[in-house]
Parts: structure tokens; sequence; C-alpha cells
């Protein structure tokens, strides 16, 4: 083989030339946007422990994969499409998978079986303060209100001509939850994890961009600058029970829900029972840090370019910025109402914040609440709903779950 046969069979062998053949230039796209969140991730902190990792899913995928005779992929959309089909030889056989995939299929094993975002959720209980929400239990209300633009979306999307099981994973990015919103498209719709998981964390991130407006909009000077009473302490009796009774009630009333509730108060308990400090720790740490490298490398994977790029991938970012800003207004109308109710003792700040990025949405509404009053502070009191919309969301999961999943 002379010099020439040889540096051809390299250029034959290598993806720089499979830019060139057929939809190659689709990838070439997928990596400059990856490149875009990378970025974003890196320069301007944009959720960066999940946006880093999901961006450089991306890359690999995009300069690995160029259709199905891709030898060297690190992820294989049709192995996963077989995984799907019920009339396939190899549906829900994860053996076919281990056998054939890449490093990268073996990883969305994870994300697929539920296991990221549930320990996702092990950490973030262990992680959270429900003391707020416990003295002051009106906050349910604004955790609840503000799941009303994951079923706005969900509409919406139907009317746009996604499927019930598509429009439902859709409408939960209004719930600012990622892992949830992972959870739920990968049992309805996993075909649109990539789009659904990165418009999720790129609107959390955007939170404190997105959100102002509609506070300001939606309130009067007058309401933000409400000081609120200190709210009373919680006994360490009360922080052990209510993780327990949450888990108990909100399983037997969706069972569905039981991945993540169930990890979330587990993680609750182990903070706030005092013995398992060292558990508490784990997972809050070590595990969280763990589980967030797979599920960024892994969501990143579904980014392929033949199945992310087209029009539906667009209608996801706008339905999706749409439900996460009708969640806040929901928030903040149910604010403002109780700020009604009790003769001016709410502010109304805190209902933006029933949205269940935490404690990002609650630094928000203390950022908007000292703006109009410098001696005002929101914190604790907008981490009551908070927290609820973090409960909220999942449940909103579980009744999506119960009506589409099979």
């Amino acid at each position: 083989m002379n010099i020439v046969e040889t540096l051809e069979k390299l250029w034959n062998d290598s993806g720089f030339q499979s830019f060139f053949v057929g939809e190659g230039w689709k990838n070439l796209v997928m990596i400059a946007i990856s490149c875009v969140l990378l970025y974003l991730g890196i320069r301007k902190k944009f959720e960066p422990l999940l946006l880093v990792g999901i961006a450089f899913g991306c890359l690999l995928v995009n300069l690995s994969y160029f259709g199905p005779e891709s030898t060297d992929a690190l992820y294989h959309p049709e192995l996963w499409k077989d995984f799907l089909d019920e009339e396939s030889p190899f549906y829900h056989s994860y053996g076919n998978i281990m056998a054939h995939g890449g490093l990268l299929d073996i990883l969305y094993i994870g994300v697929k079986a539920g296991i990221y975002p549930s320990l996702i959720f092990l950490g973030v209980g262990a992680m959270t303060d429900f003391g707020p929400l416990i003295a002051n239990p009106k906050s349910l209300l604004l955790g609840a209100a503000a799941q009303m633009g994951v079923f706005l979306a969900f509409f919406g999307a139907v009317c746009l001509g996604f499927t019930g099981n598509q429009a439902a994973s859709i409408g939960i990015i209004g719930g600012a939850d990622g892992p949830t919103a992972i959870f739920l498209t990968t049992r309805l719709a996993p075909e649109l994890l990539g789009p659904i998981a990165i418009a999720a964390y790129s609107y959390m991130a955007l939170i404190p961009m997105i959100q102002p407006p509609l506070m300001k909009l939606l309130t009067t000077k007058k309401e933000r600058e409400v000081k609120m009473e200190q709210n009373r302490n919680v006994t360490k009796t009360e922080k052990i029970i209510f993780p327990i009774i949450v888990a108990m009630f909100v399983i037997l009333l969706l069972p569905s829900t039981a991945p993540l509730v169930g990890c979330l108060m587990l993680g609750n308990l182990w903070r706030e029972c005092g013995v398992t400090e060292r558990l508490s720790d784990t997972v809050q740490n070590a595990l969280m840090n763990i589980v967030t490298v797979f599920l960024g490398i892994s969501v990143g994977a579904t980014t392929a370019a033949s199945s992310f790029l087209n029009i539906k991938t667009l209608m996801i970012i706008a339905l999706g910025l749409t439900a996460f800003a009708f969640s806040t207004v929901g928030g903040l109308l149910v604010g403002k109402l109780m700020y009604l109710l009790t003769g001016g003792k709410v502010n109304p700040l805190i209902g933006s914040a029933g949205v269940s990025a935490v404690p990002m949405a609650a630094r928000v509404s203390q950022m908007e609440g000292q703006k109009a009053n410098p001696s005002n502070f929101l914190l604790m009191h907008a981490m009551g709903p908070n927290v609820a919309g973090v409960i909220g969301s999942a449940i909103a999961a579980g009744f999506l779950l119960a009506v589409f999943g099979k």
C-alpha cells in the first residue's frame, strides 16, 4: 500500500469525511450547539454541574455517530428504538444493548431505569430543610399553584399535534425540576429526552432573568415591600415525622411517585433523624457528584443530530418557556390572593418560588423583595413554597404517569 492509498484509507476511516456525506452536516451543527452549551455552563455558570456534562455528552455522540453503520459510536439510537418497539425481538432487552452498545448506551441504562433521577432526589432530600414548609403549611398552596404551567403547556402541546405522552413530558418542564422531567420523559416519551432535558435545565439556570419581569408585572411596589413575620421554630420531632407522613400519603395516593418521593423523603429523614450523619453526608456529596456525572453525560448522548435537529425541538423549547412562565405566574397569583386574604401580611413575591428550582427561585424572591424594601428578608419565607414545589412537581409527574403510563 503506497502513501496515497494509506492517506486515502485514513481519510475514509476518519470522522471528518462523514461530515460531507449525507446528513453529516447535522452533526456539525450539533457540535456547534454543544460548544455553545459548554460556554453557557462554564463561562456563564448556567447550571454548570449538569449542563457541562450534558454538553460534552452531546459533543461525544455527534463526534462518533453517523448512522447505524457507525461501528465506533458511543451511543446507538437504533438499539434503544428496538428496546422500545413492542414488535422487536429486542423489546425491553438490555442484553442487546450490553452486547452491542457503546459506553454511553451502558450509562444511559441508569436513566432509562429511573436510577439516576431517583438518586438525585435522594441527595436533594438530604440537602433540603423542610422546616419553613412545616412552619407555614399554607406554602403547599403556592407550590401547587406553581404547577399551573405544567398543565397549560400540556394542553398547548396537544393542540400543536404532540401525542398525550409527549405533551405530558413537555409540560413537566414547567415544574422547573430537571430530574423529574428526565424521570417522566424516559417513561412516556424517551425520543424527546434530549430537547426536554436541555430546555428544563436551561430555564432553571435562567430563573434570575425570566422571573423578575413577571414579578414586577404582576405585583405592585406596595405588595413587594411587605415584610413578613418570622416563622415559628419547628421542633426536631416535627422534622422527623414530616418525611414519613409525606411518603406514606403521597405514595399511597399516587404509587407511580414512589421512586422520586420515596428517595426524596428518605434523604431528608437521614438528614433530620440525627443518627445517620455519615449517610446524609455521603448522599449530599459523594453520591450526588457521582450520579450527576453519569446523568449529565447520559442525557447529552440522546442529542444525536438525527433525532435532535427537527421542528419538534424548537416547539419543545418554546413550550418549555411557556410552561415555566405560567408556573411562575400561577404562584404569584395565589400569592396575591393570600396577600388580600391576610390583610397584607403575605408578600406575593414568595409565590414565584413555588417552582421547584431549590434554592435559586427562593433567592430571586429575596432579591426582588430587597430591591423594593432593603430591610426585607423573604428567603426563609420563600423556601416554604420552594420545597413545596419539589413535592408538587413530583406529584404532577406521578399524576401524568398514572394517566398516560402503561
